[in-house]
């Protein structure tokens, strides 16, 4: 399983579609182990650009929080699960929490 975040200075960027950066968590999903942790440039802002980029990078789940619901609908269309709402934590501390369950998320604002 792979876990894309929006960065900024290594914690949750609140804006999705317009990081610079997204950190790529790779995780066994039937451990939950972290096997591999990576963080890759964003490409410049388009809208519907990231849902099919991500796709490419075999992403299986994005931790946001903020992001229209145009970009929620591509995710689904592409079968990857999006969570909303996630507090700018560190990268590892939000994928952990995903992991065991505990990641508490508040509805999101983004209204585009």
């Amino acid at each position: 399983m792979r876990i894309a975040i929006p960065t900024s200075d290594g914690d949750l960027d609140q804006h999705f579609g317009h990081c610079a950066r997204f950190a790529l968590i790779d995780v066994n999903p039937a451990t939950k182990e972290i096997t591999a942790t990576m963080e890759v440039a964003a490409p410049e802002h388009q809208p519907g650009l990231l849902p099919p980029w991500l796709k490419e990078r075999n992403v299986n789940v994005v931790i946001a929080g903020g992001m229209g619901t145009r970009a929620q609908t591509l995710f689904q269309g592409l079968s990857i699960e999006v969570i909303t709402g996630a507090p700018p934590e560190k990268t590892l501390t939000l994928v952990r929490q995903y992991l065991d369950g505990s990641l508490v998320t508040r509805p999101h604002t983004c209204s585009h």
